[in-house]
């Protein structure tokens, strides 16, 4: 798994969602809201579960990131349904998606370190 990458995948959510806000476009938000899609969601639901779920970081890493996907698709939602000012709202620091995107960097991190070590 390329932990830099997944991490600024995850990182560039934000801007995906700031961009449809924008164009006052829509977004699937129905596979924004799954984490078994993207490559680090296909990874910890395959071979990561067979191998690390024995690691204390691997579990924290999954929750973090099917949060992170919740809100996400949270989010999208309130795009699609032309709630552009709770959207953005929904984005902003403190919210809970700034929240779930910065636990998820750490958790990310995190099992990379313990992984590596």
């Amino acid at each position: 798994m390329d932990f830099e990458n997944a991490i600024a995948a995850h990182v560039e959510w934000k801007t995906k969602l700031r961009g449809a806000i924008a164009a006052k476009s829509e977004l699937d938000s129905f596979t924004a809201a799954r984490d078994d899609v993207c490559p680090l969601g296909k990874w910890l639901h395959g071979d990561a579960r067979t191998k690390y779920a024995h690691l204390a970081e691997f579990s924290g890493c999954v929750q973090s990131h099917a949060a992170f996907h919740r809100e996400a698709g949270r989010v999208a939602a309130l795009i699609n349904a032309r709630r552009y000012d709770e959207a953005t709202a929904a984005l902003d620091g403190g919210a809970p998606y700034a929240k779930a995107s910065m636990e998820t960097t750490i958790a990310i991190s995190k099992l990379r370190k313990q992984i590596e070590a």
